[in-house]
């Protein structure tokens, strides 16, 4: 694990996540087949919506980084909702995948000459943002510490 950590060091994951999350975001508006984007589709808000989760946990994971402190429920809360988004993105990357294999059911239509290069890249932007969150959950692990739910528990004021 100490060699992905030296050719990726946090700061540049970080990063190389929010570029991606951006990527993405910008391309679920975009219509493979037709080279044009759609604003007015609810199923285009999706990925929009479960990056903000997604960049509030990258803004966490940094602060906490930077600043030396430990793991706080909010953290926590903000890294299972990550688990719940996982699937999203699985479900996303297998929804590309066909997609791109469904060209050859188009023989008679027109397909844009950037069906091949967007759609490829929209596929590899869904596997390293995979890859991404779980090196991220590796971050907070080693860089900030395991989630010790006793000490947790035992700062929380019911009064607050």
């Amino acid at each position: 694990m100490k060699s992905i950590f030296n050719i990726l060091p946090w700061k540049r994951g970080l990063v190389l996540s929010i570029l991606t999350l951006l990527i993405l975001v910008v391309s679920s508006f975009y219509g493979l087949y037709t080279n044009k984007f759609y604003f007015f589709k609810f199923d285009n808000y999706l990925i929009p919506l479960v990056t903000l989760v997604h960049f509030a946990f990258l803004y966490v994971l940094w602060f906490k980084i930077k600043e030396g402190e430990v793991t706080d429920p909010q953290m926590r809360n903000l890294e299972y909702a990550l688990y719940v988004i996982l699937p999203i993105y699985a479900y996303k990357l297998i929804n590309t995948i066909a997609i791109l294999f469904s060209a050859n059911d188009f023989e008679n239509h027109i397909i844009p000459s950037t069906f091949i290069p967007i759609g490829l890249l929209v596929l590899t932007a869904y596997i390293l943002i995979i890859a991404l969150t779980l090196l991220a959950f590796q971050y907070r692990k080693v860089l900030v510490g395991n989630y010790n739910f006793d000490e947790i528990n035992r700062h929380i004021d019911t009064w607050e």
